[in-house]
């Protein structure tokens, strides 16, 4: 499988060629007629040593882009999970539930977290995502800069 990566710092976050990428920091791959997402390597290093996963939905369900799922716990921060696109919400990866740890160590494969039918997918290619990453990993080193000062 083809990667890119991006350089976090000294840290490389690596996205494989075959997912396709939203600006909240998921991956999307399709598995029949639905959408399989995951946080991006990017996501899972900003957050560091995800250790809770609580959904506040139940599939199937209707969501616009940006609705709230769910909350995220890590050993960097509390982040609330929110819908990638407009589509219907299929299935949750149950697995996740009791051990979350599969996120952080195979967050291509094993820690996916939900499966969503998309009807107009609108997703970034992975050179889109990495331009992407280009412009908001600024403010993102500015905000870890921050909180590091504090």
């Amino acid at each position: 499988m083809k990667t890119e990566i991006f350089m976090m710092g000294e840290f490389e976050a690596v996205f494989p060629n075959d997912r396709l990428y939203a600006r909240n920091h998921m991956w999307a791959q399709e598995k029949g007629e639905n959408f399989r997402f995951g946080f991006s390597a990017y996501a899972v290093r900003l957050l560091q040593d995800i250790y809770f996963l609580d959904w506040e939905i139940e599939p199937p369900i209707a969501l616009n882009a940006k609705a709230e799922m769910g909350s995220i716990e890590s050993k960097k921060a509390e982040s609330t999970i929110f819908a990638p696109c407009t589509g219907s919400l299929e299935s949750l990866n149950s697995d996740l539930l009791n051990d979350p740890s599969s996120i952080n160590v195979d967050k291509y494969e094993a820690g996916w977290l939900f499966e969503m039918q998309v009807p107009q997918p609108d997703f970034l290619d992975v050179s889109q995502y990495i331009e992407h990453l280009e412009i908001v990993w600024q403010d993102a080193q500015r905000t870890i800069k921050g909180q590091m000062n504090q």
